[in-house]
């Protein structure tokens, strides 16, 4: 009788464990849902008070045998299994995602194609400062054989007392300078009432570091056809700076590009510290292309060019580094930007690694 008893008591919780296994992927159906919803509506997939009133009702009904603590564990792994189906269908439902777009994106760019296979630079001064000055960087770009100009007309300033860049000026500066040589413009614009505007101008628009999560901006970056060149804010997480990036592809703007940038740390040997793990993160969760800049990550020109060759190791498909041609006289950045002869000099290096093969040297 005891074993025949033995045997019901098992049946029995065998049918309890069918009926919890089909009420927990029941609550997993509804758990979907809601972020399906949250999604939509731009909330935050984790609520804190929301855990803890469901917590609080279910401790309030129990009857045990189970222990009120035990009860809690219990239902805290499953609000953090729930919490990670959620994260996987805003993963799926991102526009920028690897499980929404397979094949690489690839911007073009007159004749460099980013993302395309093969890596790019993106080189040229912190701030733009005078048609001289920007000439002779352009005359060296096209020397080496490159494409991608970058310059700051417009500089968001730690300090309010800091050179803020010529504005639209300096743009025309660099687009001038541009048609002169056959390059492309990549320039940063931090107001989204200047968008329209630039686009006169640039090729590309770059939203700087501080600035990634200026929604405003994203939003009026995502409402243009120019290319984007995202940068992740100064203590982003990857997915605080793949959402940024999905602003602007949602607002229709498909063309953007992001840049790893460097972090805040507790470091103080660099400027900031090369989070170099983004990049293969970044080319995992994403299919957008991946630049880093190697100036301002490390702020140090002896690293410029391991570091780029790290980047490029890793599968960055392009490197941003800053060139003046006289670096102690220039109005921003004056410590880590390198000059003309240091710059050929690190091209010829970046070149003769294996790395890099973009163009050859018109001389």
């Amino acid at each position: 009788m005891s074993n025949e008893k033995l045997e019901q008591l098992r049946s029995d919780l065998d049918a309890v464990n069918l009926q919890l296994l089909e009420l927990i992927n029941r609550r997993a159906e509804l758990v979907q849902e809601i972020g399906k919803v949250k999604l939509k509506q731009g909330i935050n997939r984790f609520d804190p008070e929301r855990e803890r009133q469901m917590l609080n009702l279910i401790v309030e009904n129990n009857k045990g045998p189970f222990k009120d603590s035990a009860i809690q564990h219990l239902f805290k792994q499953i609000f953090k299994a729930s919490l990670d189906l959620q994260k996987d269908e805003t993963q799926k439902a991102l526009l920028v995602s690897r499980k929404k777009q397979k094949d690489n994106t690839v911007v073009t760019l007159g004749p460099v194609e980013v993302g395309g296979g093969e890596p790019v630079l993106v080189s040229g001064p912190c701030s733009v400062e005078s048609y001289e000055q920007v000439r002779q960087i352009g005359e060296t770009l096209k020397a080496n054989g490159l494409t991608l100009l970058r310059g700051g007309a417009f500089k968001p300033r730690t300090s309010p007392y800091d050179f803020q860049g010529l504005g639209e000026e300096g743009l025309k500066i660099l687009r001038q300078v541009a048609d002169e040589f056959g390059l492309k413009v990549v320039s940063e614009i931090v107001t989204p009432t200047d968008i329209e505007m630039a686009t006169q101008y640039v090729d590309v628009i770059q939203i700087g570091a501080r600035n990634m999560q200026n929604f405003e901006l994203l939003k009026a970056a995502g409402r243009v056809n120019t290319p984007v060149l995202l940068k992740r804010g100064l203590s982003a997480t990857i997915e605080e700076f793949i959402h940024a990036a999905e602003y602007i592809v949602s607002g229709g703007n498909s063309q953007v590009m992001l840049c790893e940038r460097g972090i805040r740390t507790y470091e103080k040997a660099t400027r900031n510290t090369l989070d170099i793990s983004a990049v293969p993160i970044l080319k995992q969760e994403t299919h957008l292309p991946v630049f880093v800049d190697v100036t301002h990550s490390t702020g140090r020109r002896d690293i410029l060019l391991p570091t780029a060759k790290a980047a490029l190791a890793v599968g960055a498909d392009g490197v941003m580094i800053e060139v003046h041609p006289d670096p102690d006289v220039a109005l921003s950045d004056a410590k880590q930007q390198i000059n003309i002869p240091q710059f050929n000099e690190f091209v010829a290096k970046l070149r003769e690694s294996g790395l890099y093969k973009e163009s050859a040297p018109v001389l």
